[in-house]
């Protein structure tokens, strides 16, 4: 029997829009109900692979049972406006998904679902009506049932049947008595279901209750029964579903055809569901495309020589794998104009590969115009072209322009930078991907691997699509005045990045063994105090059980459930809670910092160093943050605790080169310094001027004492203090933050504004701005739109204001840390000087140093940090040396 799937679309929305909280994309547009949406209609098609089906909605405007009661759907709100300004967007995924549509003026679509299904049933169709709404019971037959996609729950004749004691027709008669409050159907008072089942099983229908209402023994029933017996039928009629709607049943215009691929992806791309557009591939149209192989010496010739005169291009790198320092270079691929590229092979390896030049010849050829820095190279992410390119003998100069770094300056609230999804938004171009070139998992081929007639296509759309986008991306950082930003910090960094993440830093892998065995030994010694403590053995990483043992066994208070309602909630900040209240979730915090730090670092950090530089060599990342702050990755060196014994212990293992000495130059108080130029606020400027302790005057000021009385612990309460407004924090944190009552927290917060009058207005006014233009910028000009900032959902507009406030100043001291290492590499490349940045953590730079130079070093370091902007207060750089990173912090 050929099945139908008929969708309540309608339904769907409202379920996907409440199941789903907060999603929106970087330009503010909510997609909760859209991305809910499209994962119920993806959960329809993978799981039931349906060959006719129907999405069907409701209509705008009345329907014939306003005609009947005007009353009807009255106590509904007015729908959402985040919701309203997602339907469009759910009816185009709809369209592009070849699902068929439906909706009519005057009729709900639980009324076409209803025709549908006895017109289907007539024409030997087995019908699945797709919803979670009860109402739909009563349509519920032998050739018809309910699919609940949100329970995976299927609904038949027996199974209503023996859940509510009645067949599905009778729903109709118990929804007549019970009403439905949700449509304002009024039914009969005081008559809820279970009554209305017991009714019509004693007396078989609406009309049996009334001729029956005399032998009713219950006086107040039978007073309403015979009182609301025309509300009674009228209900009878309003929660019937109409079976004989105008809508013709056609099959061969139900029937599914295959997605538009381009059309889905072009729609995922704008509302940032990365992993939604990844799957459905689009053929790219090469048609159109001029891609060329060379592989001779006169082919690179040839194309050296038209490079040069090009005066610009974009170039790629294929590798065999994704580590730069690791990897070996495969092929490159050249663009010079749109839709025009050529890709060198230089190291394909499988059986019938034909000749090739190879890497050493390839870059003699091409190491004139790649290391002419008259010659401009664009890429993107070419950090990491750079860093193979090195590794295998060629001097790249000239580098202009990297795609994913000016993508990232524009939109740096966006999730990803990657060079199909600028594609897709700037060119509405789908990318051919690495999997359809490779391949993945366990059956994945590295690049070497891949035959030419995949390989050319695949890297030259590469570089082609990376021209084409830069002469898209360098206007709009004009208009958005980022060019200078832009040419100034951001390119030059990526210089300095090259230089550092080569480099790397050398760890001492025996420090690290040994600190293995040492936390696993005090993991195992905590492990017996826990037990001891819980009073019997459990499962310490397993929430269900510790929640067990914390609230039923020893009965703490419950602080939250899991996000599902199904256990109690152990994370963080419910242990940090209790831990003042039991020893045990005190233990267990320390325990899972101890085996965090042990997995993410102690042991991790061994099987990462480079097997031939013998150092460890993160990933400095310009594109993830939205404060333009740079972050680190594999490993992430970013996040080693400062101040925990464990954290020293771990940093203790970072050494310099044998022989050299390793320093530290950390700005001190750069936020605060910064937020006392951008406020002007008098009495801030004159306490860093003068050098007082600004932490002790301020709990001076807010908890009205004369400063010799402040007490360490009030110093360290005024830092959370001075801190938590550069972030925005109202009361309700700080009072978490410090261990107050909410009342004191605010009292803190309005003696803090009474004395810091300057910031108050600065903070009010940044805020005002924010509200009129949108977005919020840098001292340097570094802009972050606002989505939410205008939001009418107040928790929205309140992140958006605290990020308008902090931006300012969190962002410029991440710009002035940019300037400052591109400052620092140019001075130690001109004195000629050995000594190496290595790392870059928040406010700190970390350096080896000869001992022959360490002094001059930190005299530079000193002056180009604290000289690298001219603010009203200056800034101060600390510098420590040591034999380790933890002695040198």
């Amino acid at each position: 029997m050929k099945t139908i799937y008929l969708v309540d679309g309608s339904a769907y929305i409202h379920r996907a829009f409440h199941a789903v909280r907060n999603l929106s994309n970087s330009k503010g547009l909510p997609t909760n109900a859209i991305f809910g949406f499209t994962n119920m209609m993806l959960k329809l098609i993978n799981d039931k692979k349906p060959e006719y089906a129907a999405m069907v909605f409701d209509a705008k405007g009345p329907t014939f049972r306003h005609e009947m009661y005007k009353d009807y759907k009255a106590n509904r709100p007015p729908m959402d406006e985040a919701l309203a300004v997602q339907i469009p967007y759910i009816k185009n995924v709809t369209e592009a998904f070849n699902m068929p549509m439906l909706e009519m003026q005057g009729y709900e679509a639980d009324d076409l679902i209803g025709t549908l299904a006895k017109k289907a049933e007539k024409q030997g169709f087995m019908v699945v009506m797709v919803t979670g709404d009860k109402d739909f019971n009563q349509l519920v037959t032998n050739k018809s049932v309910v699919w609940d996609p949100m329970k995976d729950e299927t609904r038949t004749v027996e199974s209503i049947t023996e859940k509510q004691g009645l067949p599905p027709d009778k729903v109709i008669e118990i929804m007549a008595l019970s009403g439905d409050s949700s449509d304002n159907i009024p039914g009969v008072p005081g008559i809820g279901p279970k009554t209305a089942i017991a009714l019509i099983q004693e007396f078989g229908s609406l009309e049996g209750v009334y001729e029956g209402v005399e032998t009713i023994t219950k006086k107040k029933q039978k007073e309403n029964l015979q009182t609301y017996k025309d509300d009674a039928f009228l209900s009878h009629k309003l929660v019937t579903i109409e079976t004989d709607a105008p809508v013709e049943f056609d099959p061969e215009k139900l029937r599914i055809q295959e997605p538009d691929s381009q059309k889905l992806a072009k729609i995922f791309s704008e509302l940032e569901f990365r992993d939604l557009s990844k799957a459905y591939p689009v053929k790219t149209d090469l048609s159109k495309k001029e891609y060329t192989a060379l592989t001779t010496e006169e082919d690179l010739e040839a194309l050296a020589e038209n490079l040069e005169k090009a005066g610009v291009f974009a170039l790629d790198t294929e590798t065999t794998g994704l580590d730069p320092m690791q990897a070996s270079l495969v092929g490159m691929s050249f663009s010079y104009e749109a839709d025009r590229a050529f890709y060198a092979p230089l190291t394909h390896d499988y059986l019938g590969a034909p000749d090739q030049v190879g890497v050493e010849k390839a870059l003699e050829i091409l190491g004139p115009v790649l290391s002419n820095p008259e010659i401009k190279k664009i890429g993107q992410n070419i950090k990491y072209d750079w860093i193979v390119l090195a590794r295998h003998g060629a001097d790249l100069q000239g580098v202009a322009f990297d795609t994913m770094v000016a993508s990232y300056l524009l939109n740096p609230s966006h999730r990803s930078h990657g060079l199909d999804q600028i594609a897709m938004e700037l060119l509405e171009h789908r990318m051919i991907s690495y999997e359809e070139v490779c391949g993945k998992g366990a059956k994945a081929i590295t690049f070497n691997q891949v035959p030419l007639e995949k390989a050319v296509p695949y890297a030259c759309e590469d570089a082609d699509v990376t021209f084409q986008i830069y002469g898209l991306l360098q206007p709009k950082l004009e208009k958005n005045q980022l060019l200078e930003l832009f040419k100034t910090v951001e390119m030059p960094l990526v210089r300095v990045l090259v230089k550092m993440e080569m480099e790397g830093i050398t760890v001492d892998s025996d420090q690290l063994q040994a600190l293995s065995k040492e936390f696993q030994g005090g993991m195992e010694s905590a492990e017996k105090e826990i037990y001891q403590l819980a009073g019997e053995e459990f499962n310490i990483a397993s929430p269900q059980q510790l929640g067990h043992i914390l609230f039923e066994k020893l009965g703490l208070p419950v602080q939250k459930k899991t996000k599902k309602k199904t256990g109690y909630s152990t994370d963080v900040k419910v242990l940090t809670t209790l831990a003042s209240q039991h020893e045990l979730p005190a233990l267990i915090l320390r325990y899972r910092s101890v085996a965090k730090l042990k997995s993410t670092y102690v042991d991790a950090l061994q099987s990462l160093i480079h097997p031939e530089t013998g150092r460890v060599h993160t990933s400095f990342n310009q594109n993830v943050t939205a404060t333009g702050r740079l972050s680190s990755s594999n490993p992430n060196l970013q996040n080693i605790p400062i101040r925990t014994p464990e954290g020293k212990r771990i940093r203790e293992a970072f050494i310099p080169r044998k022989g050299w000495e390793m320093f530290c130059a950390d700005y001190s108080q750069i936020e605060l310094r910064i937020l006392a130029h951008l406020s002007q606020d008098e009495f801030l400027i004159e306490l860093f001027k003068s050098g007082e302790d600004i932490h002790k005057r301020t709990a001076s000021e807010v908890f009205e004492l004369f400063p010799e009385f402040v007490t360490d612990e009030m110093r360290r309460q005024a830092k959370a203090i001075n801190f938590g407004i550069i972030y925005g924090m109202g009361a309700f944190r700080l009072s978490n933050e410090i261990g107050v009552s909410r009342k004191t927290a605010q009292r803190y917060i309005d003696n803090y504004f009474v004395t810091y009058k300057g910031v108050k207005k600065f903070i009010e006014e940044t805020i005002a701005l924010a509200h009129e233009t949108g977005m919020t910028k840098t001292l340097l000009g570094r802009t972050r739109p606002l989505p939410d900032i205008n939001a009418k959902n107040r928790v929205l507009m309140e992140a958006a204001e605290r990020i308008a406030t902090n931006t300012p100043i969190q962002g410029t001291a991440a710009d002035l840390i940019k300037v400052a290492m591109i400052k620092v590499q140019n001075a130690l490349e001109e004195q000629n000087m050995q000594t190496k940045m290595l790392l870059t953590v928040h406010d700190e730079l970390v350096f080896e140093s000869p001992p022959e130079e360490i002094f001059q070093a930190q005299v530079l370091a000193e002056q180009m940090m604290e000289g690298v902007w001219d603010l009203d207060v200056a800034l101060k750089v600390n510098i420590e040396s040591g034999k380790n990173w933890a002695e040198a912090h």
